[in-house]
């Protein structure tokens, strides 16, 4: 290590350990910020729902301005009071409602990434503020709690019941790519072909990228499932910790935790609700209880078909992906110095 990456190493570390210090005046100054977005959208009545209408829009803007008003109120008494017991139960509650507000922020990430546009900016921003506020919020309940150590484990394997979690979150993609790919090359799925599928997807605003992914016969979906997985092997498998030899300057160096628990954490946080709530639904479908539209489809019937393949794949998967996270976390924690020579 040269003295120019010491040096760095060091006002890194000292800048990081004193973190439960800054980060209770970040939580305060996202709370501001989130508060006034949340006013200026419910008194300008701009959507902040999916679905758009001027019924929701003022209601859900105001309820950002009270989860905004609430946060500010509680950060700031930890600036001025310190942690205390009642002030962490406030926090955890503002994180629960912001990670509530952030829902779906995956699914605009993924329709950005293929070119389309989301259907509402400010709902997209309300999401990507939301979420930001959720990792504060929770950095700030959890500040007083000092690592006990910063020696760094060994790379490791996770338990075989996690690994088997990842095994069926895998086989879970399985018909879902092979539908995709089935469409992507031309071919016929639940009663609608590959030219009609690629029709819908250019009146969707799709990008060049993705037709012309399409056109080659390569689902850029399937892809993102394919990097879905990747994701979850690295961390159930000691390879997800150490940069490999071709990352050239940074191989055989340790991962930092936040690269893949940042994507684990939102895919698990969207997905898993996600594809869950979608599968009750479907669930009612099935049974007649609710009705089936069945949109860019030919019949309810196809509809409800690649509903079971697509949210059961984002269900399993998600669930799966929420317990290599936690098992990577707890894996990767730093730990004490005197606790590792012991073993």
């Amino acid at each position: 290590m040269t003295s120019v990456e010491r040096t760095m190493k060091a006002l890194w570390s000292a800048w990081w350990q004193r973190w439960p210090r800054w980060v209770a005046w970040a939580t305060m100054l996202w709370a501001v910020l989130y508060a006034s977005f949340g006013l200026a959208c419910a008194l300008r009545r701009i959507s902040l729902l999916y679905h758009g209408g001027d019924s929701g829009a003022s209601g859900l803007g105001w309820a950002v301005v009270a989860v905004g008003v609430l946060a500010t109120l509680v950060s700031g008494a930890v600036v001025l009071y310190g942690l205390r017991p009642a002030l962490r139960v406030l926090l955890w509650v503002a994180c629960a409602l912001a990670g509530i507000t952030a829902f779906s922020l995956l699914m605009d990430v993924i329709t950005l990434m293929v070119g389309q546009g989301v259907d509402s900016r400010a709902s997209a921003a309300n999401k990507a503020l939301a979420a930001v506020g959720a990792a504060l919020l929770a950095a700030t309940a959890r500040s007083d709690r000092r690592p006990a150590g910063t020696a760094v484990r060994a790379p490791s394997a996770a338990p075989q019941f996690v690994q088997l979690a990842a095994c069926v979150g895998t086989l879970a993609f399985v018909p879902y790519s092979a539908m995709k790919l089935v469409w992507a090359s031309g071919g016929t799925f639940a009663g609608i072909t590959g030219e009609e599928m690629l029709a819908v997807s250019e009146r969707n605003g799709a990008s060049g990228i993705f037709l012309t992914l399409e056109s080659w016969g390569l689902d850029p979906t399937a892809l993102l499932a394919a990097l879905g997985v990747f994701l979850l092997w690295g961390l159930v498998r000691p390879w997800g910790q150490v940069f490999p030899r071709w990352t050239l300057f940074l191989r055989g160096r340790r991962v930092p935790r936040w690269l893949p628990l940042t994507p684990a954490l939102l895919g698990a946080a969207t997905l898993a609700p996600y594809g869950v709530v979608g599968v009750e639904y479907l669930a009612l479908a099935t049974v007649g209880a609710v009705t089936m539209r069945h949109g860019d489809f030919h019949s309810s019937d196809d509809a409800l078909l690649v509903g079971w393949i697509g949210l059961v794949a984002f269900a399993v998967y998600g669930i799966a992906l929420t317990i290599a996270a936690r098992s990577y976390w707890l894996r990767t924690r730093p730990a004490c110095r005197m606790s590792i020579n012991a073993e």
